[in-house]
């Protein structure tokens, strides 16, 4: 640590006009009470259809602390969050929400985290009542889910925000995925790490972003990028049904010739042919999900594209 120290707070925003300028009041009132603390705050326009570009450039124009990236199109919050890590300029990261479900008045707490030594500051919701049933009960299935099956354990209950030290930042940066799952990057690098707990807020705008679809995708996205457990698996259940075909087979064998031939036995047989034929399509897929993200990686697109930057000097 240096005696000046600057923060870079990174924000993805996507249709967010609603709350940009209660976005802003709430930093503003948190900046006002670190002076000692030299802050940038750099917002990504994640292709917004509304007037959250105009709002963003015009509070680039108010505060000089607020820089605007204006991206392409719409990338995703994976890869706008990958072009907030790769402008940043601060000893310190913290990703955070436009929504404000996290709570900004953890910054200070993280910040002096930061300074006592922690190079991960993560922050964990205690409560997550602010969200629906569904949410919570698959957001705690797939915790556990992921977590048996990668060697990477991703904390449960943490989300993007978190505070993170250049060192850890510049770490993040060398790692090249194309499809990237952020929570399962972040706790690949590892470093020291200090968790600070919170109660979740409800949302202050619209409703959530992500679709159930979207959400579904997203953690199959996470479990294929840390494991390849599921495709040993299929493997397992392949031998399995070897063997009970063997047993099967050896048993009609035994039975025709004690018996003679039984023409009875068409129902079972298609039982059979459609359940393994199910079990050979959910495998070919599966498959096809890890050559899929091959076939991507192999392209070496760049993750996001910047159509304009606002705030930043020249």
């Amino acid at each position: 640590m240096t005696e000046i120290r600057k923060v870079s707070i990174i924000t993805p925003f996507h249709n967010e006009g609603e709350g940009v300028d209660h976005f802003y009041e709430s930093l503003h009132r948190i900046f006002e009470k670190m002076p000692e603390i030299t802050f940038e705050v750099i917002c990504i326009d994640d292709g917004s259809r509304d007037n959250t570009l105009i709002k963003l450039i015009a509070l680039a124009e108010k505060d000089g602390r607020f820089r605007i990236l204006e991206l392409s199109r719409n990338f995703g919050k994976e890869a706008a969050l990958t072009a907030g890590l790769d402008t940043a300029t601060g000893d310190a990261i913290i990703p955070m929400d436009a929504d404000l479900q996290d709570p900004p008045e953890l910054i200070p707490q993280m910040i002096a985290e930061w300074i006592n030594g922690a190079e991960v500051v993560l922050a964990k919701r205690m409560d997550r009542s602010a969200d629906s049933f569904m949410k919570r009960k698959t957001a705690k299935l797939f915790y556990r889910f992921h977590n048996r099956l990668s060697t990477i354990e991703i904390p449960e209950n943490v989300g993007d925000f978190r505070l993170m030290d250049r060192v850890t930042v510049n770490a993040i940066k060398q790692l090249p995925e194309q499809q990237r799952f952020m929570k399962g990057l972040f706790a690949w690098v590892g470093f020291r790490t200090v968790t600070i707990e919170y109660v979740r807020k409800p949302r202050l705008t619209d409703a959530s972003k992500f679709s159930g679809w979207k959400l579904w995708n997203f953690a199959l996205e996470g479990i294929t990028s840390f494991s390849t457990i599921p495709l040993k698996f299929w493997s397992y259940i392949g031998a399995l049904g070897a063997i009970l075909t063997f047993i099967y087979v050896m048993f009609i064998v035994l039975r025709t010739l004690i018996l003679g031939v039984d023409v009875p036995g068409y129902a079972s047989l298609l039982v059979v042919i459609l359940f393994f034929g199910s079990l050979q399509l959910i495998s070919i897929g599966l498959l096809g999900e890890y050559i899929g993200r091959i076939y991507m990686e192999t392209k070496k697109r760049p993750l996001y594209l910047i159509r304009k930057q606002y705030g930043i000097e020249k």
